[in-house]
């Protein structure tokens, strides 16, 4: 099964490079042990960009779609067996950011 592991950042504070470090060796560790799908880091929430295409014509408004003290700094991508590898993984990974992270299934069809 695969798993959004999504990293909340709490401020404008940005990774440091303990943090950066620590990051690399979860990131090398998940090929090795068959759970790597993606991961990557996000731009700072001001350089969103919010799109409404509901209507004829579309809006876009500039700026994160939630105004919050906390945004979603970067993303992993997993696939476990089963959900206490996915909530084993989401911690680690939280540890190895040192950030909050939310751990969330993808559908499965």
């Amino acid at each position: 099964m695969q798993y959004l592991i999504s990293v909340i950042a709490g401020g404008a504070e940005l990774t440091s490079p303990d943090d950066e470090a620590a990051i690399d060796v979860f990131n090398d560790r998940l090929p090795a042990e068959g759970h790597w799908v993606y991961a990557n880091g996000l731009a700072a929430p001001s350089t969103a960009t919010v799109i409404d295409g509901r209507d004829e014509k579309p809006v876009f408004t500039d700026g994160p779609y939630l105004e919050s003290r906390e945004h979603l700094a970067g993303f992993w991508i997993i696939e476990t067996p089963n959900l206490d590898v996915a909530l084993k993984l989401a911690a680690e990974g939280s540890k190895h950011c040192n950030w909050k992270v939310e751990l969330r299934p993808f559908h499965s069809h």
